[in-house]
C-alpha cells in the first residue's frame, strides 16, 4: 500500500493528483516548486515502474514543468529525481530565475528554506491548482 514518506509530507502540501502521481508543493517560498510522487508502494527508482507507468510519469512531469514555466515565466526549469535523502521515488520541478539566490547552481544544500506564511501558502497552492486544473486528468485536492 502506498504511503507518502514522512519527510516529503512535512516539507510539502498536497495540491492534487494525476492518474499515477500525487502532486505536492514545497513549503519553501524561494521557488515555485512542485514534486510528483507516483502512488506505487516501495518504489525508489523510475526503472522499477512498469513501462506504462514510466510513460505516465514522463507525461505528468512534462505537464507540470510546462505549466509551471508558463505560469511563473521562469528562466529555467530544473527537473530532478534525487533519492539521497528521501529514497521514495519523487520528481522535483523547480522554476528557476536568474535572480534567485542560488542561480546558476543547484538549490540543494544552499541557503535556508523560507517558509510561506499560512496565507501565502494557500494563495500559491490556489494559483498552482488553477493552472494544473487546465491539464487533462488532474484532480485538485
Amino acid at each position: 500500500m502506498f504511503e507518502l514518506d514522512k519527510r516529503l509530507a512535512s516539507d510539502t502540501i498536497v495540491v492534487g493528483n494525476f492518474p499515477l502521481s500525487v502532486v505536492l508543493m514545497s513549503r519553501d517560498s524561494r521557488y515555485p516548486w512542485c514534486i510528483l510522487v507516483p502512488r506505487i508502494a516501495n518504489i525508489t527508482e523510475s526503472y522499477q515502474l512498469t513501462a506504462e507507468q514510466q510513460q505516465q510519469l514522463c507525461l505528468e512531469s512534462v505537464m507540470v514543468a510546462e505549466t509551471l514555466m508558463n505560469e511563473f515565466n521562469g528562466d529555467s526549469m530544473n527537473v530532478a529525481a534525487l533519492g539521497n535523502v528521501v529514497s521514495q521515488l519523487h520528481v522535483h520541478h523547480v522554476v528557476r530565475f536568474i535572480s534567485d539566490e542560488t542561480w546558476p547552481g543547484p538549490i540543494w544544500g544552499v541557503g535556508q528554506a523560507v517558509p510561506y506564511s499560512d496565507e501565502a501558502l494557500m494563495t500559491m497552492k490556489s494559483r498552482i491548482v488553477a493552472v494544473l486544473a487546465t491539464q487533462q486528468d488532474f484532480i485538485a485536492d
